[in-house]
């Protein structure tokens, strides 16, 4: 489906993407990994046809850059940093979907589910908005289309726990999809993806089969014990929904099987008040979406 042949690409002599080769299948759902400035997000422009480069990116047999626009019709794309863009939200979806073919209506559904109010933002320039619900925005728009290709640059920047369980959900009705998904953690995206794909200095040092990837469909169920109440706790915990007892010593909730380690690593700062975990799988339920009021959160550091 698609395919870097000896791609290479340079800014002000610095090699980015050094003769980079690759072939991506219809069937795989690809992480691409790779520290900061490994190449990551160059790779995802060439493939976009945003750069001039030496070598071919090719889109089922078509030259990505010569046939950009025919090209971009059948991709959906999350870009690592919004756009400033100023236009209010209403006017962003209707022109996103009159570009694409597709619905205002399920742009806007899918906002919702992440957890937008659209009657509050939806008249909001999107430059105005927060940085979790310009993410949420990008999703809509990106999923809110009928695409042979997801092309997804960090997609869990500033979202938080509730909203990156429903990204997770939607991904999941989305898995027959081809996806690339760039990030600097692995942990992050290890549940969504078949294949692990590694960048430094802008070559493959990595080409991986995922064989028990974790169904981004599923969640855990999980019920913690607490030996004393503690207020950072239950700010922390908070934020993934989780529900108190009256004596706040038993907290509830639902984990997405994908975040599971960034939740463990959470749990892992107050060991020296648990006194009990238990975890049990399932499916996710309909999650509960932020109120959209989530504060600016540090830009991901670019390519």
């Amino acid at each position: 489906m698609i395919r870097f042949d000896k791609v290479s690409k340079t800014f002000r002599r610095q090699t980015v993407l050094d003769e980079l080769s690759l072939d991506i299948a219809p069937d795989d759902r690809l992480a691409l990994i790779g520290s900061n400035g490994a190449g990551k997000t160059t790779m995802i422009r060439c493939l976009l046809g945003e750069y001039v480069h030496q070598g071919v990116v090719t889109v089922d047999g078509k030259d990505s850059r010569k046939y950009r626009t025919e090209v971009l019709k059948h991709i959906g794309f999350v870009p690592q940093l919004p756009p400033p863009l100023k236009m209010p939200i209403h006017e962003l979806f209707r022109f996103s979907a009159a570009v694409c073919g597709s619905e205002v209506g399920r742009m806007s559904e899918l906002a919702a589910r992440l957890g937008l109010d659209m009657d509050e933002v939806g008249s909001k320039p999107f430059v105005k908005l927060s940085g979790g619900q310009k993410q949420k925005i990008l999703v809509a728009v990106a999923l809110g289309r009928d695409t042979k290709l997801l092309i997804l640059d960090e997609p869990t920047a500033n979202l938080d726990p509730a909203a990156r369980q429903i990204l997770f959900s939607l991904l999941a009705e989305r898995i027959n999809q081809p996806i690339i998904i760039s990030s600097h953690r692995l942990e992050e995206v290890a549940g969504l993806v078949n294949r692990v794909i590694e960048l430094d200095r802008g070559r493959v040092v990595l080409d991986d089969r995922v064989a028990d990837a974790i169904d981004p469909g599923s969640a855990q169920n999980c019920e913690l014990g607490l030996g004393r109440a503690e207020p950072a706790f239950a700010a922390a915990i908070g934020e993934w929904g989780f529900s108190p007892s009256d004596d706040g010593l038993t907290w509830r909730g639902e984990v997405a099987g994908p975040d599971r380690l960034r939740f463990l690593g959470m749990l892992s700062r107050y060991a020296g008040i648990l006194t009990a975990m238990h975890l049990s799988g399932g499916r996710l339920s309909a999650p509960r979406g932020g109120n959209g009021t989530e504060g600016e959160a540090d830009a991901a550091p670019q390519d």
